[in-house]
């Protein structure tokens, strides 16, 4: 059987040794599914066990949280594996790096803090972070600061990144709405096919004014191309809200019109406004409910009641 680490895992006094061997505990994490090599999970989890053979760990259990934020701790392996620490089921946590545990110096601290009351110790494999000792736990806090320092860097940068192309009148991201498409230089520019699909939804809804007979519309023309499927009264009222149609460009902090952006003109987009908003209190031209949109809001109220009733019983 291997020895037990011979300083005491969480600092204070030397502790004699004992024929006991350390129980290790893996966590590893990315961000992404897209994450490869030195990243991966697989690579972090064999990086950490190389680590656990090396010291003569022994290594029960591995965590793994894939595709999710650092910055978020309802991690579901994440909050398994605190709750194992709390148990007492190991007693050594071992990690690829800190930023894979956790990117906030605050919740980093207030971790260490609280696995050292249930008698876990932190091991970081590219950091040589070790809380085993009080120099181990000074070093902690170090490169604890680091960590953070870099997510606060990297979250400026990308706000500056997003600011400058907002500026230059770019596109923030890669995914353009309905009836653009993003050229080379990372601007809009319209697509001649969507953007007449945007303008016939603005004249049906005028003349129909109702997005769930908009969306019967769509789902009953002939032509089924990708432009048409899967429309929800939902999507035609977020279409119909994008004052981007008007050439009004509207991103973070800048705003501004860009002619060439434009798709409707002001006055239908206004008309489809006036019936969007025609039921909200306070206007001042409040129309009538039709009958099949009435029966509609009482079906659904009434469906909200049986709901509440079955949940009380």
């Amino acid at each position: 059987m291997n020895e037990r680490y011979p300083t005491p895992l969480m600092g204070g006094s030397e502790a004699p040794l004992l024929s006991e061997t350390i129980r290790a505990a893996i966590y590893a994490r990315t961000s992404s599914p897209s994450q490869r090599f030195g990243h991966s999970i697989s690579e972090q989890v064999r990086q950490c066990v190389q680590r656990c053979q090396m010291q003569g760990w022994e290594v029960q259990h591995v965590f793994r949280d894939e595709a999710k934020s650092g910055k978020d701790t309802d991690r579901p392996m994440f909050q398994q594996m605190l709750n194992r620490a709390k148990q007492g089921v190991f007693d050594v946590l071992l990690f690829w790096k800190l930023d894979r545990f956790s990117r906030s110096i605050h919740h980093a601290v207030r971790l260490e803090k609280q696995f050292r009351e249930w008698g876990v110790a932190l091991h970081s494999v590219t950091e040589q972070l070790d809380t085993t000792t009080p120099a181990g736990q000074f070093n902690f806090r170090n490169i604890a600061n680091a960590a953070e320092f870099e997510r606060e860097m990297i979250s400026q940068r990308t706000k500056m990144g997003h600011a400058a192309r907002a500026t230059e009148g770019k596109w923030p991201n890669g995914i353009p709405p309905l009836g653009y498409e993003i050229s080379s230089g990372g601007r809009l520019s319209i697509d001649a096919e969507e953007a007449e699909l945007v303008r016939e939804i603005f004249q049906k809804y005028i003349k129909l004014r109702s997005m769930p007979g908009v969306v019967d519309y769509l789902l009953s023309k002939e032509n089924s191309n990708s432009l048409i499927r899967n429309w929800t009264p939902n999507t035609v009222s977020i279409l119909l809200r994008n004052n981007l149609y008007t050439g009004r460009y509207s991103v973070g902090e800048v705003e501004k019109q860009v002619p060439e952006y434009r798709i409707v003109s002001d006055s239908i987009f206004k008309k489809a406004t006036r019936i969007r908003t025609r039921f909200t209190k306070g206007s001042s031209k409040q129309g009538t409910m039709n009958r099949e949109r009435k029966q509609r809001h009482i079906k659904r109220l009434t469906n909200q009641y049986k709901e509440w009733l079955n949940s009380t019983e």
